[in-house]
């Protein structure tokens, strides 16, 4: 039996436009192919959460599903649907090496780039994937025209005389929401998707799969405009779901290995018009919740040595919280919330700025923190994992204005970019038409002045112009990122300097719908 790294290897010596991955049995060409696709998406958690996910949980689902396909005379294909590398307290720190290491040790066999993947620019995210013994798909990716280093457009497997086309697509939200440098570019998807998608039905796909990394929405867009797609394997959003409409099957997997989702395709060649031969499939479909799930022993222990090495390095009492702090859900990405009030104060505090705002994305521990939890680096890091660095930037009013405006754009439901914020009080309705949300703002007690200049501090991918805060890129830069520090260290340190933090709630940011 071939290692992924045989695999992967073996895809890229057969000399054609589609790697190849051959995996050939002695079975009739005729007889029915059961082909059991296992997936997993938007998993970045070695240990897992509330009792369910995690890297060895993974990997008994995958053992089990490949053991039970080869019982049966199927195949079984271990799939990824993006987000592995970021966000982790241990990725802020090894840039995501050991999740790398992990799905090495579970044997994805295929898998589509995430936004996250981007996380820490292109040259690392090239590391990654020289590391990893997986095939990535990154059909949409271009970086100086060509394919991004490490990636393929599409692969094809072959079993039982049928072919199985797989091809990769990317969100091309990326550059507004993660890093990937000026150099990488995302080509739309749904054209992407039916170029290649008919290219691999010219060279023998009798089934073409596509693993995507976008919103839901956008895959059945994607599935309407192309017929030549069978399936999609999604992530990004993630929902646990399975769908199938009578042509197109459409599966996600939640997150973080709480769930691993199993299509099984059952595919047959039968008499078509006129004779010719014609390919059917039927799907079923299974979410497996892992929550009672034993883990693997080897990649439990393998997760309780980075446990363990992290725990060394971060397991220190910086001090504690007098009230309680939540981050569970998304609360951030729609209200203020008092942890981002914590946030935004140490960050202003730190650099002496008018004002401090930052993305409620950014907050990701999903946590609740009761009154007296003694507080640590590692809860810090676990809560802003991205490595931000705090930047500080000159801007008018009208442009603080638009930034505002631009972080409650979306706000009818949780977004990444509502703003956190410091030195500064807002009133907005989510009813009125985009950009004219804001309805008052005073800084400091007083009235924004539209014409008088701010100091601003806020996170080196907002200042970028991600999420969408174009006008930054705009402001005068005070203390760029190679200057600035860490975002996490302003809140050890403030929490630190604090001994008890205690906020809360003020009214900084007010709704009117």
């Amino acid at each position: 039996m071939r290692t992924r790294r045989g695999l992967r290897e073996f895809a890229r010596a057969i000399p054609v436009a589609t790697a190849f991955i051959v995996l050939l049995s002695a079975a009739a060409a005729a007889a029915p192919l059961s082909l059991i696709l296992v997936h997993v998406n938007d998993w970045d958690q070695m240990a897992g959460t509330r009792g369910a996910g995690g890297a060895a949980k993974i990997a008994t689902v995958v053992a089990e599903e490949r053991a039970r396909a080869e019982a049966e005379g199927g195949l079984a294909v271990v799939t990824f649907g993006g987000d592995m590398i970021s966000p982790s307290v241990l990725s802020g720190i090894d840039k995501g090496a050991h999740m790398i290491d992990l799905a090495n040790a579970i044997g994805f066999d295929v898998a589509v780039l995430g936004n996250h993947e981007f996380d820490f620019g292109p040259e690392v995210l090239q590391e990654r994937l020289a590391e990893s013994e997986t095939i990535w798909l990154a059909s949409n990716v271009r970086i100086a025209g060509g394919a991004f280093p490490g990636t393929e457009a599409t692969t094809m497997l072959a079993r039982d005389g049928y072919r199985i086309g797989f091809l990769g697509l990317v969100t091309t939200e990326t550059p507004a929401i993660s890093s990937p440098g000026p150099d990488v570019a995302f080509a739309p998807v749904v054209q992407t998707g039916a170029t290649l998608a008919e290219r691999l039905r010219a060279e023998g796909a009798d089934i073409v799969v596509a693993l995507t990394h976008q919103g839901l929405g956008a895959d059945l867009e994607l599935l309407r405009a192309v017929r030549a797609i069978d399936a999609v394997l999604g992530g990004h959003d993630h929902l646990l779901i399975a769908h199938h409409d009578g042509r197109h099957a459409v599966m996600k997997a939640g997150s973080q290995g709480r769930h691993v989702g199993v299509l099984t395709l059952t595919i047959d060649r039968i008499e078509g018009r006129g004779g010719a031969p014609k390919v059917v499939w039927t799907p079923s479909f299974r979410l497996r919740s892992t929550a009672a799930t034993e883990g693997d022993a080897k990649l439990a222990a393998k997760v309780r040595d980075y446990q363990a090495s992290l725990d060394e390095t971060l397991d220190v009492v910086i001090g504690k919280t007098g009230v309680e702090l939540s981050t569970r859900g998304f609360q951030h990405g729609s209200a203020e919330t008092a942890f981002g009030n914590l946030l935004a104060d140490a960050m202003r505090q730190a650099t002496g700025a008018d004002i401090a705002l930052t993305n409620g994305g950014g907050i990701r521990g999903d946590t609740d923190y009761p009154p007296g939890t003694r507080l640590t680096r590692k809860m810090v890091l676990t809560e802003i994992p991205f490595g931000n660095k705090t930047v500080v930037l000159r801007l008018t009013g009208a442009q603080v204005r638009e930034a505002l405006e631009n972080g409650v754009g979306r706000a009818e439901n949780p977004s990444g970019r509502f703003p956190q914020v410091s030195g500064l009080a807002f009133t907005f309705d989510a009813r009125r038409p985009g950009g004219e949300r804001v309805t008052s703002v005073t800084v400091g007690g007083a009235p924004l002045e539209d014409g008088r200049s701010y100091t601003l501090a806020t996170n080196e991918f907002l200042a970028r112009g991600g999420d969408e805060y174009r006008v930054f890129r705009a402001g005068e830069v005070l203390v760029d990122s190679a200057s600035g520090e860490l975002m996490a260290g302003h809140l050890i340190d403030h929490i630190i300097a604090a001994g008890t933090v205690a906020p809360a709630i003020e009214g900084r940011i007010t709704r009117e719908d």
